[in-house]
């Protein structure tokens, strides 16, 4: 008896069945674009016809998926997974990439790209920085296998020395190429801020638009443009412009290119030095030559007032000598009454003339009234000194005791 389920159980079923037997990440199915259609600026919808079988495959992808631009009649390759949607009852294919096949639509889809990010001020040379004249660490991002990378390194070891180079290998083209250069920005703009690079180089060499499709991607583009590190994009030879190319704040010409704009040839650096010596020797001898003459003439300007003070000096030395000469007479005459006068009163003078000074408790005695009787005095004479009783002061006589 068959198994009764629900619509959607079935769908489930069928979900399930394509999601495990269609090889889908291994499928690239070729087609070309019709009916295109951009949802609410977020979802994509399309059909990929197959002109022959006259067969059609609708296909559903986010504006964020895309990578490239893509329009009404250009051919395309996708990979994605087939799923019945439940709302409509309708099989379309999940696409996860999509890029344009041949030449024309490759360049209709740089075109269209180009276009899109110049209006948003992707590729503005205002916002450009410029890059250290002497790097101590370079981040590079490029194939171990390609001909850019030794090219890079030889350049860079014959025009300077003593680089960190942080290697991250990738792939430049094909499936992988684009993830792992976006794995490669986000490993060196995740740094801390000591451990970055100083700047970031991408590089690859020549090839046709479908070689260099890696680096007109826009999530790659976005990536150059976002990087918090100075970029410098040297892809193919000349002639090739990529899209990462304009977005990178300095754009090279060629590996070997990218490697002569980071670093300077020590030649020209060891000649500039030596010009700059040259001319510091130059200006050191010309400024001591000219403080030479502006010290000589001060010199002599000292000098010569030197010469105006002395004999400024000695005029009023010889002036002072002639007043000087004029006073010494009176002032000599002056001292000496003053001296003569001075000894004349001189106490020693007196005592040496039989004289004598009489001391009660050390003053000097001037009123004999105010002797005791039987008291002690002092007496003071021009040569040596004794102490004496009281026993007579004015006629008043010391008693005598019976």
């Amino acid at each position: 008896m068959p198994t009764i389920v629900r619509v959607a159980d079935y769908l489930d079923l069928l979900n399930h069945a394509l999601f495990e037997h269609i090889p889908s990440a291994d499928l690239l199915i070729e087609g070309e674009v019709s009916d295109f259609r951009v949802t609410q600026q977020k979802w994509v919808s399309f059909d990929l016809k197959d002109e022959e079988a006259e067969a059609v495959l609708k296909c559903f992808m986010t504006v964020w998926q895309m990578g490239v631009p893509i329009e009404n009649g250009m051919r395309v390759r996708v990979n994605g997974f087939p799923k019945v949607y439940e709302r409509f009852g309708t099989l379309k294919l999940n696409v996860q990439r999509v890029e344009p096949v041949g030449e024309g639509a490759l360049k209709r889809a740089y075109e269209l790209l180009k276009k899109k990010l110049e209006e948003e001020g992707v590729f503005d040379l205002s916002r450009k920085r410029g890059l250290p004249r002497f790097p101590e660490r370079v981040g590079l991002i490029t194939s171990r296998d390609a001909a850019a990378f030794g090219d890079f390194l030889r350049i860079m070891n014959n025009r300077w020395v003593g680089v960190e180079i942080d290697f991250v290998p990738v792939h430049v083209q094909g499936r992988q190429a684009v993830p792992e250069i976006l794995q490669a920005f986000a490993f060196f703009n995740g740094l801390a801020q000591s451990e970055r690079p100083d700047v970031l180089v991408l590089t690859r060499g020549g090839g046709g638009l479908e070689d260099l499709h890696a680096f007109n991607d826009e999530q790659v583009v976005r990536a150059v443009f976002l990087s918090k590190i100075p970029v410098v994009c040297g892809v193919g030879h000349e002639r090739d412009e990529s899209l990462c190319d304009f977005a990178a704040d300095v754009r090279a010409s060629t590996p070997s290119n990218a490697a002569e704009r980071i670093v300077p040839d020590r030649r020209e650096v060891a000649y500039e030095i030596q010009s700059m010596t040259r001319h510091m020797d130059q200006r050191v001898t010309d400024m001591l030559a000219k403080r030479a003459h502006v010290v000589a003439h001060a010199a002599r300007a000292v000098g010569f007032v030197l010469q105006r003070k002395q004999e400024q000096t000695r005029e009023v030395l010889r002036r002072l000598l002639d007043r000087v000469e004029g006073w010494l007479p009176p002032l000599k005459e002056s001292v000496g009454a003053h001296d003569r006068l001075l000894r004349s009163l001189d106490p020693r003078r007196l005592l040496a003339r039989g004289y004598s000074i009489v001391t009660v408790g050390g003053a000097i005695l001037k009123d004999a009234s105010v002797l005791d009787i039987g008291g002690e005095v002092g007496v003071q004479l021009a040569s040596g000194s004794f102490d004496a009783e009281v026993i007579r002061v004015n006629g008043r006589g010391k008693r005598k005791l019976l």
